[in-house]
């Protein structure tokens, strides 16, 4: 691991199956709470927006999607209206990476290219926070927030 990575990244364990923590990650709407969100993240090639009042859009792309293991989106479109650079996010990459640990599946969460050096990463890393270790978790578990 390359601890001069600097990326957003955080991880959480839950004792469903890597299967259905994956069904529920392409699952966005359960989730990436409070915006809107359309599209499809199903399979490969998919896009799909999350739309936030007028603070936050973005439309992602499927660049990677495997059963149980992975999924990859990449920002193609941003406009992050509180930032200085409103594309921010544009060409960054979401990924999902899914692995087992003993009878638990763990998920690790990485937006690759939000970093310190950009002005968003306070604000998008405690919004990530929110909504991977809150949302999705609750999602998966199938517990309320």
């Amino acid at each position: 691991m390359n601890m001069n990575n600097q990326d957003y990244t955080t991880t959480f364990t839950v004792d469903q199956t890597p299967e259905e923590v994956y069904a529920a990650i392409n699952n966005v709407r359960g989730w990436w709470l409070d915006g809107k969100v359309e599209g499809s993240a199903d399979k490969l090639g998919d896009e799909f927006t999350y739309t936030y009042e007028d603070i936050h859009y973005s439309k992602q792309k499927v660049t990677e999607s495997v059963p149980g293991k992975k999924v990859v989106w990449e920002v193609i479109e941003s406009s992050i209206n509180f930032v200085k650079d409103k594309t921010e996010w544009k060409g960054t990459k979401i990924t999902f990476e899914i692995s087992k640990k003993d009878d638990k599946t763990e998920v690790r969460f990485t937006h690759v290219g939000l970093v310190p050096e950009i002005e968003c990463f306070n604000d998008c890393s405690n919004a990530w926070g929110h909504y991977v270790n809150g949302s999705l978790k609750n999602f998966i578990t199938g517990s309320k927030a």
